[in-house]
């Protein structure tokens, strides 16, 4: 383990020498501006640099400055997140933005313990936004970070225990620059993501490989440590797609879940698999509206996996003449082909409307 200050200072020496040749011209590496870091902070949660990025520069024109997106309706906000998954992401950016400009006058916090407080701002994001946009010498320690950490230093602790965090934290206070915070921060999660990656990283060229502990004892896949098992629960949704004229029924997500505030169809969640709707005739508001039309499966079987759920989705689709009266479902509406459109929907509800040719 690295203690000695000289220790530390070669080891910062040969990170950002190789950060400055090797790292990628981000977007967001050219700025210090606090809401363009946030921004791409947040957007860049359980997302790839390659599917974020575009999504980044989209909500800057939509949004250049912390009080436009506090301004935004939510709905336009959700909408223009569509795709990227994780809604509450999107949610709490923009709760957060409204309380940066209600409570801060529009100003960041510069430290990384009040930025810890906003919604959203879990410890790396407040450490990130406060190193790269005001110097605070305070470690940013993600994913690619720990990584890096317990593959050459040999930490064996759970990353996900209380313990382990403390292990990791302590480590990482050791080594951080506090000359450059910004680049000594930057470069370690850089490393971690185009040299230590996680599987098969090429150990001959890196510069560490002459104090890696995992490197010495071949544990390059057994670290770092993370004991913890996520259960994944299986659930079978059933979807009824009902059109009359250009028009579909839907309704807004009002429970609190992953899709709150997106729209969806009518939805009937089984215990297993269904064959056909009259395996669900227990619902008999459904068979008076399937009594009214014509009903087809949409013949694809889809599957959304989330973290600690996969969804099994299928859809009807059922159309009902426009000479038809329909009474829908409380919550549910008729909409048409262009507010569809417009409506923020779960990505799985875009991708099914733009296979069956709607939009």
């Amino acid at each position: 383990m690295i203690s000695d200050p000289l220790q530390v200072d070669d080891f910062n020496k040969k990170l950002k020498s190789w950060y400055l040749k090797n790292h990628r011209p981000l977007l967001w590496r050219q700025t210090t501006d606090p809401y363009k870091i946030w921004l791409s902070e947040i957007i860049l949660q359980q997302t790839r640099v390659a599917q974020g990025t575009p999504y980044y520069e989209k909500f800057l024109e939509n949004y250049p400055t912390v009080f436009d997106l506090a301004n935004a309706d939510e709905r336009d906000v959700l909408r223009l997140w569509q795709g990227l998954g994780y809604y509450s992401r999107a949610r709490n950016m923009h709760y957060t933005a409204r309380q940066i400009v209600s409570e801060f006058e529009g100003r960041f916090p510069e430290t990384a313990l009040t930025l810890s407080k906003l919604k959203g701002l879990g410890n790396y994001t407040a450490a990130a936004i406060a190193s790269f946009a005001f110097g605070e010498a305070v470690a940013a320690i993600d994913g690619n970070v720990y990584r890096v950490m317990s593959r050459i230093f040999g930490i064996k602790a759970d990353m996900l225990s209380n313990e382990g965090k403390k292990e990791f934290a302590q480590v990482a206070k050791t080594l951080i620059s506090h000359e450059d915070p910004a680049t000594y921060n930057q470069a370690m999660i850089e490393f971690g993501a185009l040299q230590c990656v996680p599987v098969s990283p090429n150990c001959s060229i890196c510069p560490f490989n002459d104090i890696c502990y995992a490197y010495a004892f071949n544990v390059q896949n057994e670290l770092p440590v993370k004991a913890k098992k996520l259960k994944v629960k299986n659930r079978f949704l059933n979807y009824f797609i009902i059109q009359q004229g250009d028009k579909l029924a839907m309704q807004e997500r009002n429970t609190k879940d992953i899709w709150k505030g997106l729209y969806d169809f009518l939805l009937i969640e089984s215990a297993a698999h269904v064959d056909s709707p009259e395996e669900l005739a227990d619902n008999a508001m459904l068979l008076v509206l399937m009594k009214k039309g014509t009903i087809r499966q949409v013949p694809k079987l889809y599957i959304h996996l989330l973290t600690h759920q996969k969804l099994h989705v299928q859809f009807w689709w059922l159309t009902i003449p426009e000479s038809e009266p329909v009474d829908l479902p409380p919550n549910i509406y008729f909409f048409s082909k262009n507010e569809v459109e417009a409506l923020p929907k779960p990505i799985l509800i875009d991708t099914v409307l733009k296979e069956e040719k709607y939009l």
